[in-house]
C-alpha cells in the first residue's frame, strides 16, 4: 500500500486547519484544498484557529463561501481561517484532548483531516492517524506542509519559504542601496535580523542579493555557526575598510560559544520554545561599543511572513499544488502523508510531488548543509546559490483596488452548530 493508502468510498466531510505561523502563501493551499475537494463534491469545514477550533467544535463551513471567494484566497496573506500554536502533548500524557477530536469527527462525519503546518502538525496529524486505528474510527490524516524556516525534512523545501527568501533578498538589496548612498556621512553598519530559530535558510536567502566579497550582504550569520565576536567585528571593520560601509543579515537563533542565544529573552512561547528578544540591536551595541561606527537595525518581523505583494511565483504555484495533492491523496486513502516538494533539475528549475510518511517528518528537523555555507561562515556558496534562486522566480502579485491596496479575500466564516458538550483548553 504506497503511503499507507487503502481504498475507500467516497463519503464524509474533509477536516482542514491552519497551524502555527502563518505565511503569506498558506491560503493558496487552502484554496488548493478547497477547490479540489469541490470538484469531487466533498464538503469541507475548517477549524477555526487551528487545532483549538477542532477542539472546541469550532468549525467553519466552507460550502458557504462563493467561489470566487475561494479562488481569493490564492492571493490573500495570513490564516483565513484562524491559526494558533498550541502543541498537543502525547498520546500518554494527555489522551483526553485526542479523544475528544475523534469524537468531533465521528460527530460531524469528517473522515479527512488535513493539517497545514510545520514540524509539530505532522507531529500532531500522525498522532491522530493512529488513535483513529485504536478507536476504531475511519480517520486519514494528511499533513500539508508550510513553514517559512523551509526546516521540514524530506521536501526539497516547504511551501511559505519562498516568499520570504524573495522578500529577504529584496528587502537586503534595497536597504543596502539607501546605506551606500548615506555612507559617507551616515550609516556605516546596517543589521537586518531575520526569522530562524535553529536553521539559517532565510538569513541565507539574503545572500541572493549580490556575489562577491564587496556586493551585500557582506555578512551573513546562521544558527549552524557558534557566533564568533572577534571574527564578526573583524570582518565588519575590514568591509567598512574596504567598501565604505557593510551590510549583515542575521539569523534571530545565533548563538555564542556557551550554547546561548544572543537575543534570549528569557521567556518562552506556547511551544515551549525559548523566545528570542532581537539579536539586531545586539550587534549593533557591539559594533557601536567595539568599532564605534554608526550604525541602523532592521526587524521585518510578521512583514517578512506577510508580503504577499512580493511573493514568490514559484512559491504560490507549489502552495498550491501541495493543498490539491494533499486532497487526492486522503480521497485514494491514503494515511499518515505528507505531500512533499521533490526537485528534479535546478536548470531549467523542475519539480513534482510525492507522498512521503510522516513518520520521517514529525519531530525531524533540515539544517543548513555545510556545502551551502562559506568556509569562512560568513556567506552562501554556489551550490546554495543554485538552490536558493529558483525558489523565489516569478511575480504573483494581487489584484488592486482602485484606491491602491491589494484587493484580499474577505470569507464569511461561518460556524456550525456543535452537537456536543463544551471541551475547554
Amino acid at each position: 500500500m504506497k503511503g499507507g493508502s487503502q481504498a475507500r468510498s467516497v463519503t464524509g466531510r474533509l477536516l482542514y486547519a491552519q497551524s502555527g505561523g502563518v505565511t503569506a502563501v498558506i491560503n493558496a493551499t487552502a484554496a488548493g484544498v478547497i477547490q479540489t475537494a469541490r470538484a469531487h463534491r466533498i464538503p469541507v469545514y475548517a477549524a477555526h484557529n487551528g487545532i483549538l477550533g477542532a477542539l472546541r467544535e469550532e468549525l467553519i463551513d466552507t460550502t458557504k463561501e462563493t467561489a470566487s471567494a475561494i479562488a481569493a484566497l490564492k492571493h490573500t496573506p495570513g490564516g483565513a481561517f484562524g491559526s494558533c500554536r498550541y502543541k498537543l502533548k502525547s498520546l500518554d500524557a494527555n489522551r483526553a484532548e485526542y479523544e475528544r477530536l475523534i469524537e468531533v469527527f465521528r460527530a460531524h462525519d469528517i473522515r479527512w483531516f488535513l493539517y497545514n503546518g510545520g514540524n509539530d502538525s505532522a507531529d500532531t496529524a500522525l498522532k491522530i492517524s493512529q488513535l483513529g486505528q485504536s478507536m476504531d474510527y475511519d480517520i486519514r490524516c494528511i499533513g500539508v506542509p508550510k513553514t517559512v524556516d523551509n526546516d521540514l525534512a524530506v521536501t526539497d523545501c516547504c511551501p511559505g519559504f519562498g516568499s520570504v527568501a524573495k522578500y529577504t533578498a529584496v528587502s537586503t538589496l534595497e536597504a543596502s542601496l539607501d546605506v551606500a548612498s548615506m555612507a559617507d556621512t551616515s550609516t556605516k553598519v546596517f543589521i537586518l535580523e531575520v526569522m530562524g530559530r535553529h536553521a539559517g535558510w532565510i538569513a541565507a536567502a539574503s545572500g541572493l542579493a549580490g556575489e562577491g566579497a564587496d556586493a551585500p550582504p557582506h555578512i551573513i550569520l546562521f544558527p549552524e555557526r557558534v557566533f564568533d565576536e572577534a571574527a564578526f567585528l573583524a570582518k565588519v571593520k575590514a568591509t567598512v575598510e574596504r567598501v565604505g560601509w557593510c551590510t549583515v543579515v542575521a539569523s534571530e537563533g545565533i548563538k555564542n560559544h556557551e550554547g546561548q542565544f544572543l537575543a534570549e529573552a528569557g521567556t518562552r512561547d506556547a511551544f515551549g520554545h525559548t523566545q528570542l528578544g532581537g539579536v539586531a540591536p545586539v550587534l549593533a551595541a557591539l559594533v557601536k561599543e567595539k568599532l564605534g561606527y554608526k550604525y541602523h537595525w532592521a526587524l521585518p518581523d510578521y512583514l517578512q511572513r506577510s508580503a504577499r505583494h512580493l511573493a514568490s511565483k514559484t512559491d504560490a504555484d507549489q502552495a498550491y499544488a501541495v493543498g490539491k495533492a494533499a486532497v487526492d491523496y486522503a480521497l485514494a486513502g491514503m494515511n499518515a502523508v505528507m505531500p512533499v516538494i521533490v526537485r528534479t533539475s535546478d536548470a531549467p528549475y523542475r519539480w513534482k510531488l510525492e507522498p512521503a510518511p510522516l513518520t520521517k517528518i514529525a519531530n525531524h528537523e533540515k539544517k543548513m548543509p555545510d556545502k551551502f555555507i562559506a568556509r569562512d561562515g560568513f556567506g552562501i556558496t554556489a551550490a546554495a546559490r543554485r538552490y536558493l534562486s529558483p525558489l523565489i522566480h516569478g511575480e504573483a502579485p494581487p489584484p488592486y483596488r482602485r484606491e491602491g491596496l491589494p484587493k484580499y479575500a474577505a470569507l464569511k466564516n461561518h460556524l456550525i452548530v456543535p452537537k456536543l458538550p463544551a471541551f475547554h483548553t
